[in-house]
């Protein structure tokens, strides 16, 4: 009988270590599992600041060439003493009508800065709408008696007008022309 119970205190004993290296052996899976996720969630997020930064810029460059465009070809922002404010069409809707916004204009003697702001659709490398949304564009353009005589400051936003101060992941990329 001395043997039996040898061996019965032998194998009790092996059953806790066992549970205790299986207990060991989940942890260390679920850690490494949680840090995988971890980093795969921060991934993502950078990718998806990154798409955004690139759809405000994009919107910041289409809002600088369409103020371009109408100070060339159309000389729809004064130099000084506005007249009427201009009506600036940058865009089509999704029903293809015309995006426009009207300019609001300062000036003083011999200066005068004209601005405006609208929303963007979002737009891939072939000029195909994207389900992103909208972005907001907000211009302005100074006309200045010295060089450089007009300036025009494009501000891009990845979120429409309406929501640039309530969301937390707007983001803002600017260009500016002088000439």
């Amino acid at each position: 009988m001395s043997m039996s119970t040898k061996k019965d205190k032998k194998t009790s004993s092996q059953r806790g270590f066992t549970l205790l290296l299986a207990a060991l052996v989940a942890s260390i899976v679920l850690m490494l599992g949680s840090s995988i996720f971890t980093i795969a969630q921060k991934q993502v997020a950078l990718s998806s600041i990154g798409r955004d930064s690139q759809f405000a810029f994009y919107a910041a460059d289409a809002g600088a060439e369409c103020a371009l465009y109408y100070d060339i070809r159309a000389h729809a922002f004064p130099a000084h003493d506005p007249a009427t404010p201009a009506t600036v069409i940058c865009d089509k809707d999704a029903a293809g009508a015309d995006l426009s916004a009207v300019t609001t204009v300062t000036s003083t003697s011999d200066s005068a800065t004209s601005t405006f702001s609208m929303n963007l659709f979002a737009r891939d490398i072939a000029g195909n709408k994207v389900n992103t949304g909208m972005n907001c564009i907000q211009v302005t353009i100074a006309k200045n008696p010295t060089a450089p005589f007009t300036v025009i400051h494009a501000d891009g936003y990845s979120v429409s007008c309406e929501t640039i101060t309530a969301s937390g992941r707007a983001l803002q990329r600017s260009v500016e022309l002088r000439y």
